[in-house]
C-alpha cells in the first residue's frame, strides 16, 4: 500500500518547495520507489519546482465530462465515466525519478459533484499503482473540508514563524482530526530569518518536526529558474526536509 505524503497549510509558507524536497529525497532514498508527486494546487507550482510540463488536468477531464453532461449528451459521457481511469494515466507525467500529476483548478459553485467524487475515487485508484504518493495541497482548509485529502497516510501542516501561519495550522489540524484519516500529523515551521526566536515557536497539540531557516541558495536558484534538483545537497530546505521525514522513523 502507498504511503501518502500530504502537505496542507497557508498560503505562501513553501509548501511547494517543501513537496519537491520530499519527491527529490524519496527518489534519492528509495531509487527503486515508485513515486507520484501530485500537484493539489490550482496554482501548478510544483510542476515548476520539479521541473515537468503539464499538458492535461485532472481538472480538463473533470470539465469534459461535465460539458458533455450538461449539454444533454447523456450517453457521452456514461461512456468517458468508463474512460477515465484510463485517461488519467495519459495525464501522467513520466520522468526517470516520479511520476507527476495535476489536478488543476479547485471545484467551483455548479459543479456535478458526483462526478468530482469518482475522480477523487479515480485518483485513489492510482495511488495504488505506486510506492510514494506525495501531494501539494491547496493554501487553507477548504481542500480539507471537500475531502480531496481524505486519506492520507503522512500529513505535514506546514507554516512559517508568523502567528498567522501558526493560527492556520491549528485550524487545518482540527479540521483533520475530524475529516482526514490519517496515521501520522507533524507541522514544519519553515523561512525562519531569526533563529533566535525558535524556543518561543509553540503549536499546541502538534508536534514540530522540523524548523527550517531562510535558505538564499534555494531563494535564488527559484528566480533563477531552477528546480529543486539543482539545489545543494546541504541546502537548508534539504536538510529541514530529510530531518521532518526522518522524525517518522521506519514508516517511510
Amino acid at each position: 500500500m502507498a504511503k501518502i505524503i500530504a502537505l496542507a497549510g497557508k498560503g505562501g509558507v513553501g509548501k511547494t518547495t517543501l513537496c519537491s524536497a520530499f519527491v527529490r529525497i524519496l527518489g534519492e532514498k528509495y531509487p527503486k520507489a515508485k513515486i507520484l508527486a501530485i500537484d493539489a494546487d490550482p496554482a501548478v507550482g510544483l510542476s515548476t519546482a520539479l521541473g515537468v510540463t503539464v499538458n492535461q488536468t485532472l481538472d480538463d477531464i473533470r470539465r469534459e465530462i461535465i460539458d458533455k453532461a450538461a449539454s444533454g449528451a447523456g450517453k457521452e459521457a456514461v461512456e468517458l465515466l468508463g474512460e477515465v481511469r484510463f485517461r488519467i494515466f495519459d495525464a501522467l507525467v513520466e520522468t526517470d525519478k516520479f511520476a507527476f500529476l495535476a489536478i488543476g483548478r479547485p471545484e467551483g459553485a455548479g459543479c456535478y459533484c458526483a462526478v468530482n467524487a469518482y475522480l477523487k475515487e479515480v485518483i485513489d485508484m492510482v495511488s495504488r499503482d505506486f510506492d510514494y504518493v506525495v501531494i501539494d495541497g491547496e493554501a487553507g482548509i477548504e481542500q480539507i473540508n471537500r475531502r480531496v485529502m481524505e486519506k492520507v497516510t503522512h500529513l505535514f501542516l506546514v507554516t512559517d514563524a508568523s502567528r498567522k501561519g501558526i493560527k492556520v495550522v491549528k485550524t487545518i489540524r482540527k479540521v483533520a482530526d475530524e475529516l482526514v484519516m490519517y496515521e501520522k500529523c507533524v507541522a514544519i515551521v519553515n523561512r525562519v530569518e531569526d533563529m533566535s526566536i525558535v524556543p518561543f515557536i509553540k503549536i499546541e497539540g502538534t508536534d514540530i518536526a522540523s524548523i527550517i531557516e531562510s535558505d538564499s541558495e534555494h531563494a535564488h536558484n527559484d528566480i533563477m529558474g531552477k528546480t529543486i534538483f539543482e539545489l545543494s545537497e546541504d541546502a537548508p530546505v534539504l536538510a529541514g526536509a530529510r530531518k521532518a521525514l526522518d522524525s517518522f522513523g521506519g514508516c517511510l
